[in-house]
This record gives structure tokens, C-alpha cells and sequence, in this order.
């Protein structure tokens, strides 16, 4: 039996979730969380064989949160669950730790299958992701230039194209105004972008609104 904790913001989706899993023999939703801290004291306190992470969190970002968890249980395997297009946070996440990411518009068949391999120590990327990573080889590849941003400032980029203001995205990421100016002085840099109207071009372009 392959115990799943379960991690997503919005309690219909984590219903659903348990009820896909649930007329599954092998699997079973043995915890729920709605926050990624408390997904993070979980895991602490009860044994898990999985958990199914959902990237954006309420209180802390995904990323942040499978960090998080890779400290506290390196050895727990985390599959990461997103609206988002896997071109946006699936080689982030892999690269951050993760054993696989899903979007969540895959087919019920796909999550179980996923969560099957990744339990037994795999990893899982999605025939969408694979192909976009031979096209890349293929093709030569070369890294974009939100790509080399740490997750931090790839999290402000993304929160400066939603329109959010210095104070907004300290608030959101939970960091004083003064640190997220730095990551933003950071990404222009790193991006050799000249202001802020520049990053949110890239942004909507790459199509990378949280």
C-alpha cells in the first residue's frame, strides 16, 4: 500500500484527488494539507511513501516547500502537481529535488501511473516533457535566460509580472522589501534586462505569470 500525503490549497481538488486514489487497490490518501507549511510538519510527524505537492501554495511557494522537504526526509519521494505548463517549473522542480512533475489537466490514468513509478524509486516526466527536452538536444541546447535565476528570483520575476509592487511580493514571499530588491537587482542582471517594464515583457512573452 502506497501511503500519499496529499498537498494543494483548495479542498475540491484534494477530494478529488483522494477519490482517484482511493478506487485505486494499491494506493491510499493517508494525509491532506492545504498549506506547504503544514505539509512540512506532517511529513515530520507521519510516515509517508509520497507526496503529491502542488507548486502553488498559499503561504510558501512549491519549490520552496519540496526544498523543505528534501531537507527534512531526502529520501521521500515528491511528485509535483501544477497548472502550469511543463515548460515553466518542471526542470525547476526535477532540479530542485523532485522525482517527477504532472500538470494537472494529465488524465487520472497518468497521475496513478506516475505516482506508481515514482514510489518505486523512479523518476517521472511526461511524454510532453520528454519531447521538448530531445527537441532541445536536438536542436542544440540553450538555456533561456530565466533559467539560470535561482528559485527566489525566478519567484519575484514572476510575482513582478502579475503586477504585484515591491511590498505585494514581500508580503507574498514572506521576505522584507529591502531582500526583494536585491533578488530584483539580481534578475535584471542575470537577465541583462534594464528595468522593470523589460522583465514583465520577457515574462508575458515566456509566458510566465504565477
Amino acid at each position: 500500500m502506497i501511503k500519499v500525503l496529499v498537498v494543494d490549497d483548495h479542498a475540491i481538488l484534494r477530494k478529488g484527488l483522494a477519490q482517484i486514489l482511493e478506487d485505486t487497490p494499491d494506493l491510499r490518501v493517508t494525509g491532506e494539507a492545504e498549506s506547504g507549511m503544514q505539509a512540512i510538519r506532517m511529513v515530520q510527524e507521519q510516515p509517508f511513501d509520497l507526496v503529491l505537492l502542488d507548486i502553488s501554495m498559499p503561504d510558501k511557494h512549491g519549490i520552496e516547500v519540496l526544498k523543505q522537504l528534501r531537507q527534512t526526509r531526502p529520501t521521500l519521494p515528491v511528485l509535483m502537481l501544477s497548472m502550469h505548463a511543463e515548460d515553466q517549473y518542471a526542470l525547476r522542480s526535477i532540479k530542485t529535488g523532485a522525482a517527477g512533475y504532472l500538470n494537472k489537466q494529465s488524465a487520472p490514468a497518468q497521475l496513478v501511473t506516475a505516482i506508481r513509478q515514482v514510489a518505486s524509486g523512479k523518476k517521472y516526466i511526461s511524454v510532453e516533457l520528454a519531447e521538448q527536452l530531445a527537441n532541445g538536444l536536438s536542436q542544440g541546447y540553450q538555456e533561456l535566460a530565466h533559467q539560470s535565476l535561482s528559485n527566489r528570483e525566478y519567484q519575484t520575476l514572476c510575482l513582478m509580472a502579475s503586477g504585484k509592487g515591491l511590498t505585494e511580493i514581500a508580503e507574498t514571499m514572506s521576505l522584507s522589501v529591502k531582500t526583494v530588491s536585491v533578488y530584483r537587482a539580481r534578475l535584471l542582471e542575470k537577465m541583462n534586462l534594464r528595468n522593470n517594464a523589460e522583465a514583465i515583457q520577457y515574462a508575458i512573452t515566456h509566458h510566465l505569470l504565477e
